[in-house]
């Protein structure tokens, strides 16, 4: 079994918890099903699994009357062997999105303290116009994503010390010894190739094979499209799915802002922000805004209608390329744009699943970029990715004023530091 940290989410949950449901988002196929299952088995004496996408009767339940009791009722009548032992039952309500109903009746299902509740869903904010009231106060909302680079270290057998050591060159700021270091670059390259969703990672793990990988990811992607199809509106549906499909062609570009001129030509937001937000809605792309100024708090200064987009699993936009492009990344042989625009990919998928909000900055010249802004007790912190160990006139730049305590620059060479610069390989994202 894959090893998640969500686990400590739901450990921490059941510990701390008063009557709040949890409820959890994230998009298709990350791992939410098989997490709570386990964890369900692990710390209860009874299971109750109630998925409305699988069996839609089940929808019946949350007609009519939404009380515990009345729930409760019809649930022991569509479950003929479920048992409510008090205080040590779970109720999961899974793809909740399908029955908006359950969702509302959240709140009087976590005032009921026989039994816990956990609900889940993937395209659940595309839902909730049809949600008759929000359980405020009632739920706690997490994300799960995919696994993060670490997760997928762990995966392929690295024990905790081993990364623990490859932190502490990162917290010295010392140079990692060369073996340690080409090997660490090669299991990045693989998880670039890989990505975190757990079957495709179970799938390399049991054939080592990367043709059996793109077909596993290729599947995802597929399921991905049939979601459009079916949850997006009628007049968003194709809409939806260009978007989607024109971020491969977005990230080549040298600036990569997204442009709608690229899902149709001579298009604009007009037409297409909508389907846009719909696809982050489900939880299949990434928003990272670009900011009028680089400046404590970030998102002041965010402009709105100004962002680049970015896939929910960097191994899903790498798939989207083809085959041919995972042996140009495994044989470290990238050139181009395209390069830039992967390893970018890359260092969104290791911040967001670390928590981080995406903001970036470019300027009204266009004379200054700096990939990506984060934040850390009130500073700004600029971070630049470079595939090689190119020049950083950007990041320079910025480094010149008074209140940037330090910048960060991701390389796939090894660690450095020259005065406020900080140079680091790109495993190293794992540590901010």
């Amino acid at each position: 079994m894959l090893k998640r940290k969500f686990m400590q989410n739901l450990e921490d949950w059941k510990k701390k918890k008063n009557t709040e449901c949890l409820l959890i988002k994230g998009a298709r196929q990350v791992g939410k099903t098989f997490i709570v299952d386990w964890f369900a088995r692990k710390h209860y004496a009874s299971y109750i699994s109630v998925n409305f996408e699988e069996i839609p009767r089940m929808r019946d339940i949350f007609d009519g009357d939404l009380s515990s009791e009345e729930i409760i009722k019809k649930m022991s009548l569509l479950i003929p062997d479920m048992r409510i032992i008090e205080g040590k039952t779970l109720i999961f309500l899974d793809e909740i999105q399908a029955c908006p109903q359950a969702r509302t009746a959240l709140k009087f299902m976590a005032m009921d303290s026989r039994y816990d509740v956990i609900a889940s869903g993937s395209p659940l904010g595309i839902r909730y116009k049809e949600i008759s009231s929000i359980p405020v106060g009632y739920e706690t909302q997490v994300e799960m994503h995919s696994l993060d680079f670490e997760e997928f270290l762990w995966a392929i057998g690295f024990q905790a010390e081993s990364i623990q050591y490859v932190r502490e060159y990162f917290e010295a700021l010392k140079k990692v010894p060369d073996t340690i270091h080409s090997a660490m670059m090669k299991h990045l390259r693989e998880y670039m190739v890989v990505g975190g969703m757990p079957s495709v990672v179970n799938r390399f793990l049991k054939t080592n094979n990367f043709q059996e990988v793109q077909q596993e990811q290729q599947k995802i992607l597929d399921s991905y499209l049939d979601d459009i199809a079916k949850y997006a509106n009628t007049h968003e549906k194709p809409k939806a799915r260009n978007c989607y499909l024109s971020i491969p062609k977005q990230l080549v570009k040298e600036y990569k802002k997204f442009q709608f001129s690229v899902v149709e030509k001579g298009s604009t937001a007009r037409k297409y922000e909508n389907s846009l937000e719909w696809l982050r809605d489900a939880n299949l792309i990434r928003f990272c805004f670009n900011v009028s100024a680089p400046f404590f708090p970030l998102n002041a200064y965010e402009k709105s209608n100004q962002y680049k987009v970015y896939l929910n699993d960097v191994g899903l936009l790498v798939a989207m390329y083809g085959f041919d492009m995972k042996n140009a990344i495994l044989d470290d042989e990238l050139k181009g744009s395209v390069k830039g625009g992967i390893y970018e990919s890359l260092i969104v998928d290791m911040l967001t699943k670390k928590g981080y909000d995406l903001h970036y900055f470019r300027n009204e010249r266009n004379s200054q970029e700096i990939e990506f802004l984060l934040t850390k007790d009130a500073k700004v912190i600029p971070v630049e990715v470079k595939a090689r160990n190119g020049s950083t006139l950007s990041l320079n730049e910025i480094l010149k004023r008074s209140d940037i305590e330090k910048g960060i620059k991701l390389i796939s060479g090894n660690v450095g530091v020259m005065g406020k610069k900080i140079t680091l390989p790109l495993y190293m994202a794992l540590f901010l």
